[in-house]
């Protein structure tokens, strides 16, 4: 597939500036000192929240596993020498009896050596149990810290790829990285305090060997820290590559997108896009593994080669004399494991390192915040249950990172009681109306009034609450009926005469009442097997429930009825217009017919108010509405004119008798 077919925006991380160099040391220190120990701290605290015992737990164990393997090579040795004693003895003319064994010293260090490979079982399994409740624990306090902060973030947030990549990142990391960074970090005190007691003991025999190990790993640590920053680096500059890849995954296994990717068999498509963007993002890191992996390589034969140069002084040692066959053991055991504990350590610091650079992206995301919020220090809280004025005061907006505005210097107002009708062509800013009028946006320019007082003065989640709404996208939530339509006020708690009042207002009781399990029916299968499968028009009609439910003081309908045939819309509006109580009542319908029972109609075109009145009075001005109106009509009767034409054909066609 040729380049020039890949969807807009593919190259979109060319415009971001690539990392700069990893060679500046002094960048590099402060940004391993500074922000990875607050970042680690930020973890450490993750898991306290979670629960103080799993953190005092995991310091016990990571004590526990610094000091045993030093006590494990100290008993082993032991043995050996205490062994080679009594084989030399032997070899001398010294017999030995059982009941002599089982008194000697040998017998009790071996009691000593099981107790403590048996201690060791127990607190591995202890370890593990008390890693996978402190995961789990954790990742639910960090879902939901994402959840609650995505819950308070702006809808104009949902509107940029940034943040999208904020998102994508914060729940990435949600999973099992706090913990096992802070796993990691224990593992690297478990390391230090093992290496301590190996280099103790190593330094009665080889004092600088200890140290010589050390220095050699140094050049294997700058690597394996320079190539975690780079590793880092280059998945966010490649972020649009991985969020592209997951979305071409995603469309396959759409359950919406099932039925049109089949019918037009876009599968292999989908699957050619998503090879060809994961060669573009593996080629670059496949560069940065071989690259890395070739200096590892080089650093750890030179680190091979000087343990074999120390083996062989102590193996020379024996031979001399010097040393007995355990302490052999003992100090080639101690070599082998300081190279190891010092390797282990410097993998596992450039592992918690990379860890805490991933773990930005969660704090980046939490550190989001919201500008649709109150501008007063104590925000007003509005009268509910009462009636409303609202005015738009040369209102402009533009949704952010545009320059085009959709709305332009609007001037209305929504009168208590009115039924207010927002009629106009595709794009020409109706729901972007209603995102103004229920301050999910604050405007570009101008004011919105709410009872005489800027909206921006109230309490944004009280001054919420007023609204009853129906998006054009509204909810389809799989849990029972029952709480789908609750989700309209779930303040009321589990009130199921209201639940059921709701239901017959909006036409939805006749369906749900005739299901095994009425109300208690769970919607959907994606987590119930029995669930049931609803039709466009009976979701909509349960979301017309939920907004009669919620009881509000004014009620919006952005085209709720797109999925109803127009005898059900009108129907539907009709009931709305019987049961409204005198609230304000503001709705979109693209059919007209739906509009002639508002006392107001509102005509928006490219953003601006065309015409505003009565439908008789905006028929008399002939202008814009009246042109729609008819026109609509027209077509109406056109489609009737033709199935009156085709009605006697059609019932011919169902006589037996009829023959073509």
């Amino acid at each position: 597939m040729s380049e020039k077919r890949t969807p807009p925006g593919q190259y979109e991380y060319e415009k971001v500036a690539p990392p700069r160099s990893l060679f500046d040391v002094p960048r590099f220190l402060k940004e391993l000192l500074g922000g990875f120990f607050s970042r680690l701290f930020y973890i450490f605290s993750l898991v306290w929240k979670s629960g103080p015992v799993f953190l005092f737990l995991m310091c016990f164990v990571a004590l526990f596993d610094g000091c045993m393997p030093v006590v494990g090579s100290l008993i082993t040795s032991q043995i050996l020498n205490e062994l080679q004693i009594i084989i030399t003895e032997s070899a001398l003319g010294k017999t030995f009896e059982l009941a002599a064994f089982l008194g000697s010293s040998v017998m009790l260090l071996l009691i000593f050596f099981f107790s403590y490979k048996i201690l060791s079982k127990v607190v591995t399994r202890l370890s593990n149990a008390v890693n996978r409740m402190a995961g789990e624990r954790v990742v639910r306090h960090v879902k939901v810290e994402i959840m609650q902060k995505a819950q308070a973030l702006d809808l104009a947030s949902f509107d940029q790829p940034a943040f999208y990549e904020k998102l994508e990142n914060a729940n990435r990391e949600a999973g099992n990285r706090p913990i096992s960074i802070l796993n990691s970090t224990f593992s690297v005190i478990s390391t230090v305090i093992s290496l301590i007691g190996y280099v103790v003991i190593l330094a009665s025999a080889l004092p600088l060997a200890a140290l010589a190990i050390a220095l050699a790993a140094v050049p294997s640590a700058v690597v394996n820290f320079i190539y975690r920053r780079k590793s880092f680096s280059y998945m966010r500059f490649r972020s649009i590559d991985r969020r592209q890849m997951n979305y071409f995954a995603g469309l396959t296994s759409n359950k919406d997108l099932a039925k049109e990717i089949r019918m037009y068999d876009l599968g292999d498509e989908l699957t050619e896009r998503y090879n060809n963007v994961f060669e573009r993002y593996y080629k670059g890191l496949r560069r940065l593994i071989i690259k890395e992996n070739v200096w590892q390589i080089v650093f750890a034969i030179l680190s091979a080669v000087l343990n074999c140069v120390f083996f062989g002084l102590i193996a020379y040692g024996v031979f001399k004399g010097e040393y007995l066959i355990g302490d052999y053991h003992l100090y080639t055991g101690a070599l082998t494991s300081i190279a190891t504990s010092v390797t282990s350590l410097i993998s596992t610091s450039a592992s918690i390192y990379e860890g805490t650079l991933f773990i930005d992206n969660l704090l980046s995301f939490l550190k989001e915040e919201s500008r649709v919020v109150p501008r007063l220090e104590k925000p007003l809280i509005p009268k509910q249950g009462g009636t409303h004025t609202i005015e738009f005061r040369n209102v402009s907006f533009a949704y952010p990172g545009t320059d085009r505005p959709v709305l332009k210097n609007l001037n209305l107002s929504f009168r208590p009681g009115e039924t207010v009708a927002l009629v106009g062509l595709n794009g020409a800013g109706k729901t972007t109306l209603i995102k103004l009028l229920t301050r999910l946006y604050d405007p570009t320019e101008g004011e919105i009034l709410l009872d005489g007082r800027d909206m921006r003065d109230y309490d944004t989640t009280a001054l919420r609450k007023l609204f009853g709404i129906i998006f054009q996208d509204f909810g389809k939530y799989a849990v029972s009926a029952a709480d789908n339509i609750r989700f309209g006020a779930l303040h009321k708690g589990e009130n199921d005469a209201e639940v059921r009042d709701a239901a017959e207002k909006a036409g939805a009781a006749e369906f749900i009442e005739k299901f095994e399990d009425g109300y208690d029916t769970q919607l959907t299968r994606m987590f119930d097997r029995g669930g049931t499968e609803l039709s466009g028009g009976q979701w909509q009609k349960l979301s017309i429930a939920r907004a009669f439910y919620s009881d509000a003081d004014i009620i919006i309908l952005d085209e709720p009825t797109a999925s109803l045939d127009p005898l059900a819309e009108q129907e539907i509006f009709r009931r709305f217009d019987e049961l409204r109580g005198g609230k304000t009542t503001v709705f979109v319908s693209h059919r007209l017919s739906s509009a002639t029972i508002a006392s107001k109609i509102v005509v928006l075109e490219n953003g601006q108010l065309e015409e505003e009145g009565t439908h008789r009075e905006l028929m008399d001005q002939n202008g814009k509405y009246a042109m729609l109106f008819r026109t609509q009509a027209a077509r109406y009767l056109e489609e009737g004119a033709h199935t009156e034409s085709t009605e006697p054909l059609q019932r011919k066609r169902r006589d037996p008798h009829f023959s073509s």
